[in-house]
This record gives structure tokens, C-alpha cells and sequence, in this order.
């Protein structure tokens, strides 16, 4: 069976060649599928013979996932939606608010590309949850198509920064983005689709062949390899000399400005010495610094009071002299922030919550 939001429409066209339908009528199925949230193939298209209507039917399948629950931060708009897909476990997506312009208003959606993950990054809630399978194309797809039809506001861009590492799941990610950025899939740019990495260094050169348009962004956290191996274990088989080799070599294919990612830990990774050292280990590479305070309900790390993150910031201004920006982790309070994605409830009551069984029939 031919399942929609698993392939591309170029995809969906090759899958049917035998039955030589018209480009007009995959393209219409596709985008009403992907973009519109069709559960149903039609019974009947004007101006296509029922016959190969029929045919289609008899190959194809539209794939949905299970809503098990959605919360809402009161405190700044975050919605984060638990899902089930079609194997084990369950996976988290995140709705990032961005209404700021009145006549832009719009979201973002950080979606998983894992159930778990296999990384165990030390400050990270789907570290500790282990791996337990990667989701296939259309369970990454159908985040954004539940999540756009439950908005009130357009979907603009998507981010792979939720649960699990994109580059190890590289096709299905892939596939996914061009799903998003397809003119009849849900139409996003796809200079707004970010994938992430820890620092997979066969996927960012993979992704660096392959000329992708995506946005790429690399979580460093730190520029000391001993210290990265005590953070982020995948430092032990991609060290940093190969990350920034694969990196260097990404910018000269692109020419883009690279993105690191910098989770910020107080006492760990905030000194002038950190700050010098990744200097030098990015010497002569065109970056931009994402900080982002470290989200750790187990107390173990602790984000930097603002004395400690202002002098940070001041440190990197004066020995990294490169653009640098806060990013904003919103949904603390409902665990959808950065580094808190595990499957798990809002920690206390007080959301707006709804909670769907298996036999309800919108998940059907």
C-alpha cells in the first residue's frame, strides 16, 4: 500500500506510473492530504475518469497519527501535542508562536524525527529516555497537518529540533522536508526548515553533497573536547577536528554564515576561557551563536544568573567578535522547552489540556 505524506509528489507519481495518472490529480490528492488534512481519498474528482479514481483508491493509503494529549502554556502560547504513530512508543511536537506582527501572524513547529534518542546528550530529557525507533516520513509529515489544522494562524516554518537526531535518521527527515517545502505539500520555504545535529559528521557531509537549501544547525555547547565528551558522549566518535573539518567544508560548498547552538550551563561553559577557546577552534569560519539556557528539571544544570550570561555574552564580544543571539526556550512550564521533550504530561495542573482516547473519532 501506497501511503500519502510518505513521499514526495514526484514519489507519489513514479509509485503510480502504470496507471499514468494525470500530474494535476497527484498533486491535487498530495496537497489535500498534507496541507488540508484529508483522511479520505474521494470518490469522485470533476474531470477524472471514476475508473482510475477507483485504482487509486485500491493503492493508496492516507496514514494518521493518534492525538493522545495537547497542552498550552497560559504563560506564553507554547502548545505541545503528544502523538502515536504506527510503531512503539509515543512522541512529542511543539507549536512555537510567533505573533508579534500583526499582520504576520504565524507558527513554528519543532517536530521529533525519533521516538527517544540514542545520543544521551547529559542535559537533554530524550537523551535519557534511550532510543526506540525512528518514525517513518509520514509520521514526521502528519505532525505539521495535525498541528496547522488545530491553528488559527498559518504554519511557516518547521524546525528538527524535537526528539531524536535528524542525521540519523537522515532519508525520512529528508523526504519530510521536501514534503514541507513542496509547492502542494504544505508550501512552507525552505529556507524556514531547520535541521539540527549534535554533530553527526557522515550526515552533514551526506547533507552538504546533496546540496540541500535547509537551514543546518550544529549543537556545540562546548569547543573543549574533554568537556564536550563529559556533555555530549557523540564528541567520543566525531571529536571535534572532524565536526569542524565537516562544517568548514559545508561553508565553503554554501557560503552560508554556519549556526551553532550553545546550550548554556552555569559554571560549565560561560567563562572567557570557553569563550577563547572556541574562537579558536572556529577561527576564520563565518558563524552565527545561538545561546540557549539549559532546561533541566533534574536540578543537575542550572541556567547562568544574568551577571554570569551578561559577562558571557561580553566575553564572546570581545574574543569571538561574531554575531551572537539569545534564543528564546518557551514552554518551560508545560515541559515543551528545548531539552525537555520525553512523551511525559504537563508537570502540574493549571493548562489548558485535551486529552484524546484511541477511539475518539478526530483521530480516526
Amino acid at each position: 500500500m501506497i501511503l500519502l505524506k510518505d513521499h514526495t509528489s514526484t514519489e507519489l507519481s513514479q509509485a503510480l506510473i502504470e496507471l499514468a495518472p494525470p500530474a494535476r490529480l497527484i498533486r491535487m490528492l498530495h496537497a489535500a492530504a498534507v496541507r488540508r488534512g484529508m483522511t479520505e481519498l474521494p470518490t469522485e474528482v470533476p474531470e477524472m475518469p471514476r475508473r482510475l479514481l477507483e485504482q487509486i483508491r485500491a493503492r493508496v493509503a492516507i496514514p494518521r497519527l493518534t492525538l493522545v494529549n495537547k497542552v498550552v502554556s497560559p504563560e506564553d502560547g507554547f502548545a505541545k501535542y503528544l502523538f502515536r504513530g504506527e510503531g512503539e512508543g509515543q512522541f512529542e511536537a511543539v507549536r512555537i508562536p510567533l505573533l508579534h506582527r500583526p499582520d504576520d501572524k504565524k507558527y513554528v513547529v519543532c517536530v521529533s524525527s525519533q521516538v527517544g534518542c540514542a545520543l544521551a546528550c547529559a542535559f537533554c530529557a530524550t537523551g535519557r529516555m534511550g532510543f526506540q525507533r525512528n518514525l517513518a516520513t509520514w509520521e514526521i509529515v502528519d505532525q505539521v497537518t495535525q498541528i496547522q489544522a488545530d491553528s488559527e494562524h498559518p504554519v511557516r516554518g518547521v524546525v528538527f529540533m524535537g526528539m531524536g537526531e535528524p542525521m540519523l535518521n537522515y532519508d525520512c527527515v529528508i523526504r519530510a522536508a521536501r514534503i514541507f517545502s513542496e509547492p502542494c505539500g504544505m508550501a512552507i520555504n525552505a529556507k524556514a526548515i531547520t535541521i539540527s545535529t549534535v554533530g553527526i559528521v557522515p550526515g552533514i557531509r551526506r547533507f552538504t553533497a546533496e546540496k540541500h537549501p535547509y537551514r543546518l544547525i550544529v549543537s556545540l555547547t562546548s569547543a573543549d573536547s574533554d568537556k564536550r565528551k563529559s556533555l555530549l558522549p557523540i564528541e567520543r566518535v566525531y571529536p571535534l577536528p572532524d565536526l569542524l573539518a565537516a562544517v568548514r567544508d559545508y561553508h565553503a560548498a554554501t557560503r552560508k554564515r554556519v549556526t551553532f547552538a550553545w546550550t548554556v550551563l552555569s559554571g560549565i561553559n560561560t567563562s572567557r576561557e570557553d569563550a577563547r577557546t572556541l574562537a579558536e577552534l572556529t577561527s576564520g569560519l563565518p558563524i552565527l551563536l545561538d545561546l540557549i539556557d539549559v532546561n533541566d528539571p533534574t536540578g543537575q544544570f542550572k541556567r547562568p544568573s544574568t551577571e554570569e550570561a551578561n559577562a558571557f555574552r561580553d566575553y564572546l564580544r570581545e574574543e569571538l567578535a561574531m554575531p551572537v543571539q539569545r534564543r528564546y526556550s518557551g514552554g518551560q512550564d508545560i515541559n515543551g522547552a528545548c531539552g525537555m521533550l520525553a512523551a511525559t504530561p504537563a508537570p502540574h495542573e493549571g493548562f489548558v489540556t485535551t486529552i484524546v482516547s484511541a477511539s475518539d473519532d478526530r483521530t480516526k
